[in-house]
């Protein structure tokens, strides 16, 4: 089972209108695909925080060091040598596992909701597309994956194409 805890800091009086889908769910599935098309053998969690642009500058600049807004921002809770190499967790351990739920704590993501409309009219697909990616992006950051080099950003592209394409949210999708 996929837990997905969020939090929704954004003011903006068009957040329905943005994310008009049913966005928990929606976030917990494409976790839960992206994990699964990773091979984890455990159940997780994940916190999102909804936020907007002068927001999300401020964690950037605080947390990064870059003064700027950005989409998306993860902040794994496990700093894998390998990507997606669940073997180097310890199930016994607190710092990767919830005591409670025994549930895999893959960490947080920060989503600039106003950007996830901007992006979506800039690439022509649908704000549940671009979500969608975004949430997918972010967790595969979560699990060690990164886009340093152009060979590891077509394996993230293809990854989460992939589990974007398994769930049927394409570029069509609205």
């Amino acid at each position: 089972m996929m837990q997905v805890h969020i939090e929704n800091e954004y003011t903006g009086s068009d957040f329905s209108e943005i994310l008009y889908f049913d966005y928990e769910k929606t976030a917990g599935d494409v976790v839960a695909r992206v994990l699964s098309d990773a091979g984890c053998p455990y159940e997780a969690e994940v916190n999102i925080l909804f936020t907007g642009e002068d927001e999300i500058r401020e964690i950037n600049a605080d947390t990064r060091g870059m003064d700027r807004a950005t989409d998306v921002l993860s902040f794994p809770m496990h700093e894998y040598e390998t990507p997606a190499d669940f073997d180097e967790l310890d199930p016994d351990g607190f710092d990767d596992f919830d005591p409670g739920s025994g549930n895999l704590l893959l960490g947080d993501i920060v989503l600039n909701i106003p950007r996830v409309r901007s992006q979506a009219e800039e690439y022509g697909h649908s704000t549940l597309r671009e979500y969608a990616f975004l949430i997918a992006h972010s967790a595969l950051h979560l699990i060690g994956y990164d886009h340093m080099n152009p060979e590891e950003e077509q394996e993230m592209l293809g990854k989460q194409k992939a589990a974007l394409n398994g769930l049927g949210i394409t570029r069509d999708a609205r």
